[in-house]
């Protein structure tokens, strides 16, 4: 028998589960759906700044937000930009008045996770499609056979997700960018010389079409984003899954090779494995019109690069302000959906564009001129 929900969400990310957790402090219950075979089947990535008016808002309407407080990592908004020859071109500690703290990604997932209802993520559950019943019901079908029904779907399943293709056929084209992220463990023990060029917080060295992006993370290790344009598949060229990365760190400091050794350190000396990504995103202005029963948040809806630093504060903000417009019209989920989206379009729209410049801007011939401009609100 197909199970029916009258909410189900599709990805138990940051957005889905704070969409839920909205719902079930409104009295609302919502079954999440999630690919990940369990809550620790994979590292969260690294930390996240969590913006005062999206991410901070999202989870005080969680009624989550002291116990956010005491997950801020002390000292993580401290920044430094450096040039390819590691000058110091701009340096901010972190005095603790500021409105972006850091948290880890991980802990905060834990915080919404163990505030729902045992039970409300099914876990290992692999979308294979979704198809319009009619009347606003939707059917999902996963790799297992099995199925459900529900008749208000919420697609939080992130940048290539099986609900969008119900309001859009767009799809996440490359930016151009591509990422290789590596650790280096307990730096100020085994790398005090990186752990010295980072600081204690952001760090951000940068050149034309290249940098490296950093940050200290609450366990004493470096988490480095190796940036580079380059073709889109330049990441098959070289091969990141050999136990003996010397030749994948070769690949990657070769494009890096007249620049400052204390930069390169990050790349040569990391421990572990290293993680080749390519960064994608939606068209600017991605929208949709009004479909019955279905709707979009986060990165399905508007995934954009990482350089306004929104993506997950937008992700929690769409799922708080979704779950406020159901629960103000439980009567009317098209009611519901139309606000939400009202509102969605304008701001993902208004942030894409802001990440679009952010990429040009850390990239450009001059950088990281152009990004010390933007923090200097030029």
């Amino acid at each position: 028998m197909t199970t029916h929900h009258p909410i189900a969400i599709v990805g138990a990310g940051l957005g889905g589960l704070t969409l839920a957790r909205v719902l079930h402090v409104n009295g609302i219950d919502a079954a999440l759906y999630d690919l990940e075979a369990s809550p620790a089947a994979r590292g969260q990535g690294g930390m996240l700044d969590i913006h005062e008016e999206s991410g901070q808002a999202a989870l005080r309407a969680a009624g989550l937000y002291e116990e956010f407080r005491a997950l801020i990592h002390p000292g993580g908004e401290a920044m430094r930009v450096l040039d390819k020859d590691a000058v110091v071109r701009m340096e901010e500690a972190d005095d603790g008045d500021g409105g972006r703290p850091e948290v880890d990604r991980g802990h905060l997932r834990d915080l919404l996770l163990g505030s729902l209802p045992d039970g409300a993520v099914h876990w290992g559950a692999k979308i294979t499609g979704a198809r319009a019943l009619g009347g606003g019901r939707h059917e999902v079908t996963l790799a297992d056979g099995s199925a459900f029904t529900t008749d208000l779907l919420i697609g939080a399943d992130g940048a290539w997700s099986r609900i969008r293709p119900l309001v859009s056929d767009a799809t996440p084209a490359y930016t151009g960018i591509s990422f290789v992220e590596v650790d280096l463990v307990d730096a100020d023990v085994r790398h005090p010389d990186s752990a010295a060029v980072v600081g204690g917080g952001m760090f951000f060295a940068l050149g034309e079409d290249k940098g490296f992006l950093a940050h200290r993370e609450p366990d004493g290790s470096l988490h480095v984003y190796t940036a580079l344009r380059a073709p889109e598949d330049w990441i098959s060229t070289i091969d990141f899954t050999a136990d003996d990365t010397g030749l994948a760190k070769a690949a990657v400091l070769e494009h890096f090779a007249d620049w400052d050794k204390s930069l390169q350190a990050l790349v040569a000396d990391a421990d572990g494995p290293l993680v080749p990504r390519r960064i994608h995103a939606l068209p600017i202005g991605h929208r949709w019109d009004r479909v019955p029963g279905v709707t979009l948040l986060g990165d399905a809806a508007h995934l954009m690069s990482p350089f306004a630093g929104e993506g997950a504060n937008l992700a929690m903000l769409d799922g708080a302000e979704l779950a406020a417009a159901i629960a103000a019209h439980p009567q009317d989920a098209e009611a519901a959906l139309a606000s939400y989206e009202e509102a969605l379009f304008p701001r993902s729209e208004k942030t894409a564009a802001e990440s679009a410049d952010g990429l040009v801007r850390c990239f450009h011939q001059d950088a990281p001129q152009g990004l010390l401009d933007l923090f200097a609100g030029d």
